[in-house]
This record gives structure tokens, C-alpha cells and sequence, in this order.
């Protein structure tokens, strides 16, 4: 599409370019940054009769009207570019357009026609060309060495941005990578630069990161990396002693404790064992407490003798009876 917009450009510009150089004084590109505004305008140097001049966008398959200017019924803005396209100046020997929070579907070709008596149409193409560019961001983080940083910078734009990181001290090591550009979906790049550079040990450094875009538009950054802190000898000597300190300490401790608890275990496990016993001892001498079960089995063998004997004259006397009561009852 954009290809068949300038090959159709070409062709007007040719067929047009006598009359452009000799009647109408235009400038032919136009810049303007994403969200601003840009103002295109087309002015007639010889004096003519106009009719009517008309702002057309020149597109892949047709033009299509922007706004025109009437000598009888004035300005008007087409619908579709209402809020979008207003008229700066009024007149119909020099005419401009203004074209508000400019957007990537606003890039491409306009023209400008005089619509003249007797000579007839006059025309002549503009090109506004689109471009942004967003604020770079820099991170600056830690590398595996503590003496070393890693410093990167990104930036995105159309046209693709260049990222450039300095630094003012030009005695440091200062290694750069290969920029890495991404292309986003709406045909914006993402330009990302890194190095690594070496810290300093007297004091901080700053870093910049200097961005550039189309038509000149460059924007920086900077931020300040922290110097290096040795410690001195004495001081690490005195941090390891203390190091060392705090770990014995710790160790002793622990020791100490596994100590007492090993022995608290032993003499308990001593100590009951005694206490059982000497509690069966105890109740053992306790008058009352002894079993008397086992004595009274004992002695009720005796018991039951004694009574058998003492039962023993009774029961004979009884037979003894018996015996004389049958004797008399067999001699009656």
C-alpha cells in the first residue's frame, strides 16, 4: 500500500510540478511527533481568481476530500475529519489546515487545490511524514563481580531510535554489546543497548543514555552509579575475629545445653527404679496392711477338725439310741 501511495505521488508530482514551481508555494514535507499537531499550507504567489480551494488525502485506492473553502458558501470540514481537520487561515490565496493529536493513520499525502478562473485547477502535495519517539529507560543492576555493573538503555520510536550510553570519565573499561531491536505490532522498535562498565573506588560515576530519533529529536537520561567501599585492613580483620566470636559462642552453647539435658535423662531414669522399691518396703512393715487371707486358710483345716471331733459322740449316741429302740420293738 505504501509503495502504490508514492508511486501514485510520483505521477502527480510530475504531471503537477510546472505549475508548483511557478504559482503555489508549499513546503513539500512536513514532520510531526505522535500527539501533536501539524499544519499544512498551500500559498497561490500569483493572484488569481478563485473559486473554490479544496484539501484533499491522497490515498492507495482514490482521494478523499478533507475540507474545502468557497467563495460563496465558505469553509466546510468533511464529516469524517470533523474534530480532526480545522481551517487556520482564512482566505483563498493562502489556505492552511490543521491537523490536531496527530497519529500514525494521519501519515501520507495531501493536496491542495485551486479551483481558479480562467486557468482552471492548481494543485500542489505535501507529505507528512509521522514520527515518535517515547522516553529511554536506563537500569543499571549488579554483575557477578561487585567491581563491575551492567548498565542498559531502551527506547522506543518510528523510525527505529539509536541508544547510545557515554560516560564521562573516559578512564574506565567500558565493554558494549550489539543492540537488540524488536519490532512491535504497531510498527514501533524497541532499541536496546547494554554494557558493562567498571566501577570507580574514589567516587560515584553517571552514566547517560542519549536517544535520537527522526528529524533531529533526541531526548537523555542519566543516572548515578554508587562507588566501590573497601573496607580496611583492620576492619576485616575485626569482622572475622568478631565472626569467629559469634560462632564458638553459638556452638559452646548448644553444647552446654545437649550436656545438661543427657544428664537430667540419666538420674531420672536412676532415681525411679529406687523409688518403687522402697515404696514396697514401706508398705510391707505398715501393720494392718499385710495380706491375712493366706493365715485364715490356714487354720480353718484345724478349725474343721476340731468341729468333726466335737460332732463325732453326738452322732454315735444317736446310732446308740436307735440301736436299743429297735431291740425293744423286736421283743414286744
Amino acid at each position: 500500500m505504501a509503495n502504490s501511495a508514492l508511486l501514485y505521488f510520483l505521477f502527480v508530482s510530475a504531471v503537477f510540478h510546472k505549475g508548483l514551481n511557478s504559482v503555489i508555494q508549499a513546503q513539500r514535507n512536513v514532520a510531526a511527533a505522535v500527539g501533536e499537531q501539524a499544519c499544512l499550507n498551500c500559498l497561490l504567489i500569483q493572484t488569481k481568481e478563485v473559486l473554490q480551494v479544496t484539501w484533499q488525502k491522497i490515498l492507495p485506492d482514490g482521494e478523499r476530500t478533507v475540507a474545502t473553502d468557497n467563495l460563496h458558501f465558505g469553509q466546510r470540514v468533511d464529516p469524517y475529519f470533523s474534530g480532526k481537520v480545522e481551517f487556520r487561515d482564512a482566505g483563498l490565496q493562502n489556505t492552511s489546515i490543521l491537523i490536531r493529536e496527530v497519529t500514525e493513520q494521519d501519515e501520507g499525502y495531501y493536496r491542495c487545490m485551486f479551483n481558479t478562473y480562467p486557468d482552471g485547477a492548481l494543485t500542489a502535495t505535501i507529505c507528512l511524514n509521522v514520527h515518535e519517539l517515547h522516553e529511554p529507560v536506563l537500569h543499571v543492576r549488579e554483575s557477578n563481580s561487585s567491581e563491575e555493573v551492567v548498565v542498559s538503555c531502551s527506547a522506543t520510536g518510528r523510525p527505529a531510535p539509536t541508544v547510545t550510553i557515554t560516560l564521562p570519565h573516559q578512564d574506565l573499561n567500558f565493554f558494549h554489546n550489539t543492540p537488540v531491536s524488536v519490532r512491535n505490532n504497531n510498527n514501533t522498535v524497541t532499541v536496546t543497548e547494554t554494557a558493562v562498565l567498571s566501577r570507580r573506588h574514589d567516587n560515584s560515576t553517571q552514566v547517560m543514555c542519549t536517544v535520537g530519533g527522526a528529524y533531529g529529536v533526541h531526548k537523555e537520561v542519566f543516572k548515578m552509579i554508587p562507588e566501590v567501599k573497601k573496607s580496611l585492613p583492620d576492619e576485616k580483620s575485626g569482622a572475622n575475629s568478631s565472626s569467629r566470636s559469634r560462632t564458638s559462642i553459638i556452638i559452646l552453647s548448644a553444647l552446654t545445653t545437649c550436656v545438661i539435658i543427657t544428664a537430667v535423662v540419666f538420674l531420672w531414669r536412676r532415681h525411679k527404679p529406687q523409688n518403687s522399691l522402697s515404696h514396697e518396703v514401706h508398705m510391707n512393715e505398715i501393720p494392718g496392711t499385710t495380706d491375712e487371707h493366706p493365715q485364715k486358710t490356714q487354720e480353718s483345716p484345724q478349725e474343721n477338725v476340731q468341729v468333726r471331733l466335737r460332732s463325732t459322740p453326738v452322732k454315735s449316741e444317736e446310732r446308740t439310741n436307735k440301736s436299743n429302740t429297735s431291740f425293744i420293738q423286736e421283743t414286744v
